[in-house]
């Protein structure tokens, strides 16, 4: 049975995407210690899933509402973005896919110059739609109510039309085997196509996706030229990635090491 502290993190949970130890400490005027213990209790029964220094929601058959994705990981998000950015010439063809973590790389590319963007993301295509030395092409197909993605087979037929020079995907879980997961099978029609549709592929996700899961097939890390993340904790996935080429590019790579030397605080 939980608690009224139980209800009420996963309230907070729900709306923020992501909970942290010291904030609810903060919140509940108890110590870090208690907070683990409820964490490691909302977990033992899957209703959370543990990261560092705190625990998200976890993973279903259903999706973290789109607001509370955008808070999840911001930081590192924005720092993956810049990372991408720095891969893409100017004058180049590319998708940008469904997703927090494409979003916040739009939002990078945004002093380049000519660049031809498709994209199924109508937050992605507003962002860009202004600036005059990016063209935007947005998909036909069915929009998506939870977050204005636009979805379907209209959509995977508009992708297969172009032969673009990147394709930036993103995923909701990574297994420790490379397969990268989603929610929304039609999403990940959409994502399989600009994958085939394109001379190179580009996976971008944080390391909070190392600890959920999803129930759709998008494909495997040895599919993708690059994958980047803010920094990569599983040498499985590591070793996936050498093995088959796969560029791995870490943004903040500290973020490891403060995540070794702290991990004594995670029980």
């Amino acid at each position: 049975m939980l608690s009224v502290r139980h209800h009420a993190i996963l309230e907070i949970a729900k709306h923020q995407g992501r909970v942290t130890v010291d904030d609810l400490a903060g919140r509940f005027a108890v110590t870090p210690q208690t907070i683990r213990k409820d964490l490691n209790d909302l977990c033992d029964k899957r209703l959370l899933a543990r990261v560092h220094g705190g625990a998200i929601i976890s993973s279903g058959v259903e999706n973290v509402g789109y607001e509370a994705r955008r808070l999840i990981a911001s930081e590192e998000k924005e720092a993956i973005g810049k990372a991408a950015a720095a891969l893409i010439p100017n004058h180049s063809s590319l998708f940008i896919s469904i997703g927090t973590t494409t979003e916040a790389i739009a939002k990078s590319l945004l002093q380049h110059t000519g660049l031809m963007v498709i994209t199924n993301d109508m937050f992605v295509a507003n962002t860009m739609r202004s600036y005059p030395n990016i063209e935007v092409i947005i998909t036909c197909g069915i929009v998506r109510q939870s977050d204005g993605g636009i979805v379907g087979e209209p959509a995977v037929e508009f992708v297969r039309q172009f032969k673009v020079d990147y394709a930036i995907i993103s995923a909701s879980a990574i297994e420790r085997d490379g397969v990268l997961l989603d929610y929304d099978i039609r999403e990940v029609k959409v994502i399989q196509a600009a994958m085939s549709s394109a001379r190179n592929v580009i996976f971008a996700a944080d390391s909070t996706k190392f600890d959920r899961s999803a129930p759709v097939r998008i494909g495997e890390l040895r599919q993708v030229g690059t994958f980047i993340t803010d920094y990569c904790p599983n040498d499985e996935i590591r070793a996936i990635a050498e093995e088959n080429g796969v560029s791995l590019v870490e943004a903040l790579p500290r973020r490891a090491v403060s995540s070794l030397d702290n991990e004594a605080e995670l029980p």
